[in-house]
């Protein structure tokens, strides 16, 4: 085909249907994702952000426990750097994960969280840009906090934000049933299986 333009306009005046060439789909085996089969073997840690009343944006980073859905840690500020999350998750009272499934956010590849990593033994497992299902565990909490909590709610202040976000948290973890658990609260199931 030397001109398509004009082969399609011919086709087109003659009432024929032009072909178009089909784009080749490269086809990937679905691999699934493993599940843990304990309390802190895998971790997974994500950002959310909504606003306060007078339009100022914060940031809430959560981390999720993969095999006990227990949201583990809550931090709400306006800025989060990777210095301020290592800091957090050192202060924990429990032991630190095997491995921490995070995406490419600067705040997790700083210099902070690799020192960390060096630390603490702690693996950081990256997803691939662009692939939120690769960190399915944090992203169906984000979703579920976004729903019954930041999506209900309007803060006044960061320290109305923080308040309410904990109160939120410790029903999720200690009193609301979670179907994939047995109808279990995240904290009950993570204390029978320990």
């Amino acid at each position: 085909m030397k001109n398509p333009k004009r082969t399609y306009r011919l086709y087109r005046e003659e009432g024929l249907q032009v072909r178009t060439k089909r784009r080749k789909k490269l086809t990937r085996p679905r691999i699934p994702m493993s599940v843990p089969a304990k309390v802190n073997e895998r971790w997974s840690i994500d950002f959310v952000s909504d606003q306060l009343a007078n339009g100022r944006r914060f940031r809430i980073l959560n981390v999720v426990d993969d095999f006990s859905r227990e949201c583990v840690l809550q931090i709400v500020d306006f800025p989060i750097s990777g210095t301020r999350v290592a800091n957090e998750l050192d202060r924990l009272n429990r032991p630190l994960p095997d491995s921490l499934v995070c995406d490419n956010g600067p705040e997790f590849t700083s210099k902070a969280m690799f020192f960390w990593r060096q630390q603490t033994d702690t693996k950081l497992s990256f997803i691939q840009p662009s692939k939120p299902t690769q960190n399915a565990f944090v992203e169906s909490f984000n979703g579920k906090f976004r729903d019954y909590c930041l999506d209900l709610h309007w803060f006044a202040s960061l320290e109305d934000a923080r308040s309410t976000i904990d109160t939120w948290r410790e029903h999720y973890n200690h009193v609301r049933p979670h179907r994939s658990l047995g109808k279990q609260p995240p904290a009950v199931y993570a204390w029978q299986a320990a």
